[in-house]
């Protein structure tokens, strides 16, 4: 056990964070441009992600798994809050009108891929949507409600919400120190690694997907302007942070 694997996951995936965050939809998103459909489509896909992910590490943490079950904290869980956010923007009846993307349901089955022969490597995907998550999600939870013109009381950005984790920052630091206290050894360190880096490309799918449909609404000019030159900020995928 080399415990760096936290300093190897953040160093390691700079290089596909950066990639990840230069995808046009991310572009957009982050200068202010978040168009109701494409957001609507963003939280169909985080749902069926989430849902895979989370009942996969909870099917371990059951049966006791040494690694899953040290990664595993029931507070980050997405699952629920996406629920709630599912029912605001189609309605009752919202499980009847989505279905998961074609990289959806990539995303979807390499998780029960690894699941099935390398449970461990979940480890790669909790890291990199939850801190993911908690690093960036209030910045794009407050662009997303100002674009689409959104109040607390109406609803739309429980994903965003962590009610269970008080002190995100100091969450962190715990995680962190979690990671490299896990029962493995280094060349099960670099295969997190490398999972982790799979799963950045994951999410890029799904956000290439979205790319399409935004541009549908935005129009190809437009969106040309927005993403014409870098920009250098947090997303949901900020695990540097």
């Amino acid at each position: 056990m080399s415990g760096n694997l936290a300093k190897k996951l953040r160093e390691r995936t700079k290089k596909d964070h950066t990639a990840a965050e230069n995808m046009g939809f991310i572009k957009c998103f982050l200068k202010g441009t978040v168009e109701k459909t494409s957001y609507r489509k963003l939280v169909s896909s985080l749902y069926f992600v989430y849902s895979a992910m989370e009942e996969e590490m909870e099917k371990h943490v059951k049966h006791e798994h040494p690694v899953v079950s040290k990664i595993y904290f029931k507070q980050l869980n997405r699952k629920n809050s996406l629920e709630q956010d599912l029912a605001y923007y189609y309605g009752a009846n919202w499980k009847d009108q989505i279905s998961p993307s074609p990289a959806t349901q990539d995303y979807v089955q390499q998780i029960k891929q690894i699941s099935a022969t390398e449970p461990e490597l979940l480890v790669a995907h909790s890291y990199t949507r939850y801190i993911g998550d908690l690093s960036g999600g209030q910045v794009l939870k407050n662009i997303a409600t100002k674009a689409m013109n959104l109040s607390d009381e109406e609803g739309g950005t429980a994903f965003y919400n962590f009610p269970d984790i008080p002190d995100e920052k100091g969450f962190k630091v715990n995680y962190r120190q979690v990671l490299d206290e896990l029962p493995i050894d280094e060349a099960t360190e670099d295969r997190i690694v490398q999972a982790s880096i799979d799963t950045f490309h994951l999410n890029m799918g799904i956000f290439k997907e979205l790319e399409g449909n935004l541009i549908k609404a935005i129009g190809q000019i437009f969106f040309n302007t927005l993403t014409r030159r870098r920009r250098v900020g947090s997303t949901e995928l900020a695990t540097a942070e």
